[in-house]
């Protein structure tokens, strides 16, 4: 053995010494940086203006932000640091995309503009703008991975993660939920679904996880409602990975939910043990499965 540690899912023989983060909202960005540094690697993270959690600057060793119209200024940051591989972590709200005079708020500068122009003409969904950046940064010789292969252990074990567990009417929720959401991760329109009583309740779009629960909660009065998150059936792992945490939590008990169900393997569970007490104690069902698991559950 030569001490060196494999960079999962590449060729790659060495991790680098330095790695790049471009960072959005959330509690994502974070986790990611702090497994990063406990792994001895040095971190340089430019952050989304107005949406990249401050407290990165305490843990990168690097921290500057740019506005989220400027991908020249950000590619420009990350080649004077001498960064040639990059994380993407944290959300984006893209409802700012639809604000009014969102071209004089965002001022786009010219690679934004060759980017949307060149690679995001035919649509503006999660996949197509996300990989419209991973090209644009590949014109500067910038590579994109996944942070999972730095920090694998953020993917969400298999199995019941609580004392509740679900019942039958809430198996055939969550199955009934799951060949949904797949299909609308499939179309790219969102990776969340919550169901009553076999009844779609809400579909996520461009509002987020939480917004499309708390609306949840308006729609379906009664509460106990099953939320379900899933990948997309061709889940691109360097970005947009489906990620639940305490917030999550937080909003289903303020909404009403009862039950939810993410895919073992390829979702992120941030703040494991925090999420797995709060969910236990305000009597939230959390459960990790798969495809098939699920078929032989509700068959039974």
């Amino acid at each position: 053995m030569d001490g060196t540690i494999p960079l999962l899912g590449r060729n790659h023989t060495r991790k680098p010494q330095r790695v790049g983060l471009l960072a959005g909202g959330g509690r994502f960005p974070i986790s990611f940086a702090e497994a990063a540094r406990r792994q001895g690697l040095s971190v340089f993270a430019v952050g989304v203006v107005g949406m990249a959690p401050d407290e990165l600057g305490e843990i990168c060793d690097d921290f500057v932000t740019a506005p989220l119209g400027r991908i020249g200024k950000a590619i420009r940051l990350f080649k004077r640091a001498g960064i040639d591989r990059v994380v993407m972590a944290g959300k984006v709200e893209k409802t700012t995309l639809l604000a009014r005079f969102r071209v004089l708020r965002h001022l786009p500068d010219w690679r934004t503009i060759h980017m949307i122009y060149n690679y995001a003409v035919k649509d503006r969904r999660d996949d197509t703008l996300l990989l419209a950046v991973i090209r644009e940064f590949g014109r500067d010789g910038i590579h994109f991975d996944s942070a999972l292969e730095y920090c694998p252990e953020l993917l969400v074990k298999h199995g019941f993660l609580t004392q509740r567990k679900p019942t039958p009417a809430q198996w055939r929720d969550i199955k009934f939920g799951w060949e949904l959401a797949k299909e609308m991760g499939r179309l790219d329109v969102g990776q969340t679904v919550t169901v009553s009583d076999q009844a779609v309740v809400a579909v996520e779009a461009i509002e987020g996880t939480d917004a499309c629960i708390r609306r949840s909660g308006q729609l379906c009065k009664r509460g106990k409602f099953t939320v379900v998150k899933v990948a997309k059936p061709h889940q691109d792992m360097r970005f947009d990975v489906p990620t639940v945490g305490v917030q999550t939590i937080q909003t289903m008990r303020e909404a009403g939910a009862r039950v939810l169900a993410i895919e073992s393997g390829r979702t992120i569970l941030l703040d494991e043990a925090k999420v797995i007490d709060l969910a236990n104690k305000v009597g939230i069902t959390l459960v990790s499965l798969n495809a098939e698991e699920l078929q032989l559950k509700v068959a039974s």
